[in-house]
């Protein structure tokens, strides 16, 4: 299993704590520390052991695509056939694990994507009524135990999904271009998707997002998600993540180039010579 830190302590030892009762243990347990020189001392040094892999950058802007691309590596490395993606705000269900790899087995070239959900401030990670009170997405279905659906690539999210060690080669991983919030999942699933590797919604593998206070629309990533939505645009021809660039808009921060359709801040260039060049540092 993979998982990618910046802060979130508490939430990263809760997430050990809840495999330590999976049903089926993690081969290895791949944290990959971004600007987190102290990471790999937060957790205990009982199983499931964690070997933690680094990422420094000399800016505020966490690698996330690049970080997650890190942790598969080392976990290829370490022998792992299926490869477990859990953001660590995220604790798994006992069950998470066998469900991913069982359906792994049974469809062995496709992204697999588990439902998510979300607790309310106030319930921990390991109250007895967290299952009843989660927020489940709408529009990510919470399929039986055992259950497969296909899945639309632009609903996919690195929150929590898995596949295996050698579709996950197949698919390219995550483009490092990509760097801080937004953006890079969509254009995951879209590559996979256009090699010819489906996205599919499992039954039972379930987690469950420990709560932390958000932001909406996120104004604080509105540099990353003009920066990642004109790399996006280049590349697939549309801009991704509409919502909260209109909302962003509604707010007067951003406005929208009626020729070209590309976004930029307000008082900023909007036309095509704004985008980042593929391959300059952003």
């Amino acid at each position: 299993m993979v998982t990618i830190v910046s802060g979130r302590r508490e939430h990263l030892v809760n997430q050990h704590r809840a495999l330590s009762t999976s049903v089926t243990p993690p081969h290895c347990y791949i944290v990959v520390a971004m600007n987190e020189p102290t990471a790999h001392e937060w957790l205990p040094r009982v199983p499931p052991y964690a070997a933690t892999v680094a990422v420094t950058t000399p800016d505020k802007r966490l690698p996330l695509a690049a970080a997650r691309n890190l942790g598969a590596q080392r976990a290829i490395e370490e022998s792992a056939e299926v490869l477990v993606f859990l953001d660590v705000d995220c604790v798994p269900t006992a069950e998470l694990i066998t469900a991913y790899a069982t359906a792994a087995g049974r469809h062995p070239d496709a992204l697999l994507g588990g439902a998510v959900g979300y607790l309310p401030e106030g319930v921990g990670a390991f109250d007895a009524n967290r299952m009843s009170v989660a927020r489940f997405h709408e529009f990510r279905p919470r399929l039986a135990d055992g259950d497969i659906a296909p899945a639309d690539p632009n609903l996919f999210w690195s929150l929590s999904f898995a596949t295996t060690a050698e579709t996950w080669k197949t698919s390219g991983g995550f483009h490092e271009m990509y760097r801080g919030y937004g953006g890079e999942d969509t254009d995951f699933a879209l590559s996979a998707q256009r090699a010819n590797v489906p996205f599919l919604w499992v039954g039972g593998a379930e987690a469950l997002h420990q709560y932390h206070s958000t932001e909406s629309p996120p104004v604080r990533h509105l540099d990353d998600i003009l920066d990642n939505g004109r790399l996006f645009a280049r590349r697939w021809g549309y801009w991704p993540m509409s919502g909260w660039l209109e909302a962003f808009h509604a707010l007067g921060l951003v406005a929208r180039d009626a020729r070209t359709g590309d976004w930029a801040k307000v008082g900023a260039s909007v036309g095509p010579d704004a985008a980042p060049q593929e391959g300059a540092d952003q």
